[in-house]
Order: C-alpha cells, then sequence, then structure tokens
C-alpha cells in the first residue's frame, strides 16, 4: 500500500507540474482517436451496407438460344467452379413474356402483336452477399460473357463499380489516420514525458542513489502515459459518439440514411480502439524513459 500511494503521490506531482503540456497532449490524442474513428465508423458501415445492396444484386447472362437441360447443368457447373452464388435461375422466351406483361399492368395490350420469341433467354445470377463479391462482381461479369451462347452480360454496373472505388478511398483513408494516431500518440506522449523527466533530473538522480528501484522511477510516468491513453481515447470516442448521435438526428427520414443503417462500435471495437490508445501511450511512455534517463 505505501508503495501504491507513494507512486500516486509522485504522479500527481507530475502532472501538477506540467499540466499545460498534459493538457494539450491530451488534446492531440482525443483529436487523433476521433479523425481515426471518424472514418474508421464510415469504413464499417460501408461494408455493411454493401451487404445490404448485395442483397438486391443480380447479373443477368442474355443467350442466343434457350439451353437445352445438359447444358443448363454445364452453366450451372462452369459459373459455380469460378465463383460461389446464392442462387442461378434460368428464364425462358415465354417466362420473360410473362414477366413483362405483368410489369406493363394495363398497358399489356401493348404485347398483342408481338411473339414471344423477340425476348432473348436469360440467366439470372444471384452472387453470394459480401463486399468482396461487390469488389469482384466486373471480373465475373467478365467471364460470365465468355460462356457458350452467351450475347450480352448486364448488372449495375455504375453504381457497383463506384460503390467499390469509395470503399478502396475509405481502406486508404482508414490506413492513413491510423498511421496519423501512431505517429501523433506516440510522439505527443514521448515528448511530454521527455519535458517531465528534465524537469525533474535531479529529483530522480537522488532518489536513484538513495537505491530508488528502476520500477520506483519509471512506474509514475507510465501510470501518466496510461492516463493519457484512456482519457484521450475516451474523449475522443465520446465526442464521436454525440457526432454520430447529431447526424442521426439530423438526417432521420426518407434518404441516405435509410439505404446506410448508420451505427455505431459495438463495446468489442470501443474496448479494442481505447486498449490501442493506451498501449501507444505507454509505449511512448517508456520509449522517452529509456532515451533521456538511460533506465
Amino acid at each position: 500500500m505505501k508503495f501504491i500511494s507513494t507512486i500516486a503521490v509522485q504522479t500527481s506531482r507530475n502532472l501538477q507540474k506540467t499540466w499545460p503540456t498534459q493538457f494539450m497532449t491530451l488534446l492531440t490524442v482525443s483529436l487523433s482517436v476521433l479523425i481515426f474513428s471518424f472514418f474508421f465508423l464510415i469504413y464499417m458501415n460501408m461494408i455493411k451496407t454493401g451487404e445490404k445492396l448485395g442483397d438486391d444484386l443480380r447479373l443477368t447472362i442474355y443467350l442466343e438460344e434457350e439451353p437445352v437441360l445438359e447444358m443448363q447443368v454445364q452453366l450451372v457447373r462452369k459459373i459455380t467452379n469460378f465463383s460461389p452464388v446464392e442462387e442461378i435461375r434460368f428464364t425462358s422466351r415465354a417466362d420473360a413474356y410473362n414477366r413483362l406483361a405483368a410489369q406493363l399492368g394495363d398497358d399489356v395490350d401493348v404485347l398483342d402483336d408481338l411473339d414471344p420469341s423477340f425476348l432473348p433467354p436469360s440467366i439470372e445470377i444471384y452472387p453470394k452477399k459480401n463486399l468482396s463479391t461487390l469488389a469482384q462482381i466486373q471480373r465475373f461479369s467478365e467471364y460470365l460473357s465468355t460462356l457458350p451462347g452467351a450475347v450480352k452480360v448486364q448488372y449495375g454496373q455504375e453504381w457497383v463499380e463506384r460503390f467499390n472505388y469509395f470503399t478502396k478511398l475509405l481502406r486508404i483513408i482508414v490506413f492513413l489516420s491510423g498511421i496519423l494516431l501512431i505517429m501523433t500518440t506516440t510522439f505527443m506522449v514521448a515528448y511530454t514525458i521527455r519535458l517531465a523527466v528534465v524537469a525533474r533530473q535531479a529529483e530522480l538522480e537522488i532518489l536513484r542513489l538513495l537505491g530508488a528501484t528502476n520500477n520506483y522511477i519509471r512506474t509514475p510516468f507510465l501510470i501518466e502515459g496510461f492516463l493519457q491513453g484512456v482519457l484521450g481515447s475516451s474523449l475522443g470516442l465520446t465526442a464521436l459518439f454525440f457526432l454520430y448521435r447529431w447526424i442521426q438526428l439530423r438526417f432521420t427520414g426518407p434518404g441516405i440514411m435509410q439505404l446506410v443503417d448508420f451505427t455505431f462500435f459495438s463495446p468489442l471495437i470501443i474496448g479494442i480502439i481505447i486498449a490501442a490508445s493506451i498501449t501507444l501511450c505507454i509505449g511512448g511512455s517508456f520509449s522517452s524513459m529509456r532515451k533521456f534517463m538511460r533506465i
């Protein structure tokens, strides 16, 4: 208990002597966590959106002639060997004609003078519903166009490509903001601890001469790094949560929020972000002490 109380007193003295620098470091850590978490939150929600959009994603192969049963089996095998799919549907000319008639409703009489043979047979393919499928859909489409009897492959090409490019951009931004978090957090905490060590250099030398162990000298500075990590990440995530709630309230109703279904981090992700921030801050403290105290 005496060791713990002494360490607590030493930590409190350090914080009181360097509180302006500690405060600026805390703000820097909070802002870094906020920036990283903001883009990471958007990226995670875009992944969920990709899975949701994948529910309605299908590729349609238009054929020259209706395939016989043996050819259908062969086409199914070739399709599934290239990529796993949820479902494959073969649509004959008659089926396509009936579907078109149902879609026309009261205007179905425009088809009276037309024969079902003017509509091509087709294959409807429903791929697996995940973001990797969206990223590979163009390559899948190019492969389907090489199948026997295929005339044209159609899918929502424009929005799939734009969505894929957007998720790639977000992935790069998350990566860069993660590097920013690592660099700023480690540097600022290390710089703050270095100032505290320099300010107490004489006192620490006296403690060492009196027989103080390395752990006794090191622990208060590690606790400072721990507090910076906990408080900085907590403030950053709290600010992000209020921003998230503001966006929810501001954009509630029909529109993009209905499509995206924006959600906040799970408790597990929050814990991982806080733990990572603590690790970086303690690492910054430890590296600064090794360099300037030679412990």
